[in-house]
């Protein structure tokens, strides 16, 4: 089974297949999907996946500069003019949150 940023790689190629199109809000209920189908399985989630799904939203949320219980799909469009750009922005915090992650163990 790929982890959750091999998949996040592959949507973001190809967010057409696997969302139907480029939505942060889509991606949103799909990354939610997938940790809900992964506990139904009884598959745990690696370090890395527990971390982006108990720390980005409040990573994000300090980055951003915005206390709300919103979820972090919200958050990014707050800042976006369209679903598209939100997708697009997701990836760039993304990579910006894992960069800071790897900077915290190194």
């Amino acid at each position: 089974m790929s982890n959750l940023y091999e998949i996040l790689n592959k949507i973001k190629e190809a967010p057409g297949i696997y969302l139907g199109r480029p939505s942060v809000s889509d991606l949103f209920m799909f990354l939610m999907g997938y940790e809900f189908a992964r506990s139904e399985m009884d598959v745990d989630l690696d370090e890395e996946e527990e971390l982006f799904y108990d720390s980005f939203q409040p990573w994000l949320q300090q980055r951003l500069r915005v206390l709300s219980v919103s979820r972090w799909a919200k958050l990014i469009m707050l800042s976006c003019h369209d679903e598209k750009a939100g997708f697009d922005k997701f990836f760039f915090l993304l990579d910006e949150f894992r960069q800071q992650a790897r900077q915290q163990v190194a």
